[in-house]
């Protein structure tokens, strides 16, 4: 184990002691010169560039009429109060003519006419409505009911009988032997093949 350990050591120094130049350790003061230089503010340019902003600022600045620039706005907001009233006279002016036009008594009258209420007609239609209820009280109610209540009656007697009738002929069926009908349909319906093997053989001979 040592010696892997020596060896190691002896390779250690023999690499360092042959490594080229460009490993050698930085110059940390020349590398902060450089980051120095990168950042340096150059306040003489930097003024003379400010006084130039300063310079085209007065310039754009003089050039504007603010008195003229105020006026401007003043006279777009400007009201002409002859202008207005003139329009509001005109306005009154058509509605006078509108106003005198009209007959307002004429108007009334006939929105009265509209409204009218003939009481002559509409008493006669409550005459007549009248009439018609009178025509229904003369209706005996009480017999139109007994009326339909015949019709609507029931001979128990009658049924009854009909029930009757019904269950005699349901004893009738009862009375059939369904098992022997059933035979005798069988019987009708069997076929004896042997004697129609015999009937067709003979055919074939025939022919």
């Amino acid at each position: 184990m040592k010696r892997i350990a020596l060896a190691l050591t002896a390779l250690t120094a023999v690499t360092i002691a042959i490594a080229p130049a460009s490993y050698a350790a930085p110059d940390f003061d020349e590398l902060r010169q450089e980051n120095l230089d990168k950042d340096a503010v150059n306040f003489d340019e930097l003024r003379q560039e400010n006084l130039e902003k300063d310079a085209v600022y007065d310039i754009q600045v003089k050039a504007i009429n603010f008195d003229e620039l105020r006026q401007e706005n003043l006279d777009k907001d400007a009201v002409d109060f002859d202008e207005l009233r003139q329009e509001n006279l005109d306005k009154d002016a058509v509605y006078e003519v509108l106003a005198k036009g009209i007959d307002f008594d004429e108007l009334r009258q006939e929105n009265l006419d509209k409204d009218a209420v003939n009481f002559d007609e509409l008493r006669q239609e409550n005459l007549d409505k009248d009439a018609v209820y009178e025509v229904l009280a003369a209706v005996d109610f009480d017999e139109l009911r007994q009326e339909n209540l015949d019709k609507d009656a029931v001979d128990f007697d009658e049924l009854r009988q009909e029930n009757l009738d019904k269950d005699a002929v349901y004893e009738v069926l009862a009375a059939v032997d369904f098992d022997e009908l059933r035979q005798e349909n069988l019987d009708k319906d069997a076929v004896d093949f042997d004697e129609l093997r015999r009937e067709n053989l003979d055919k074939d001979a025939v022919a």
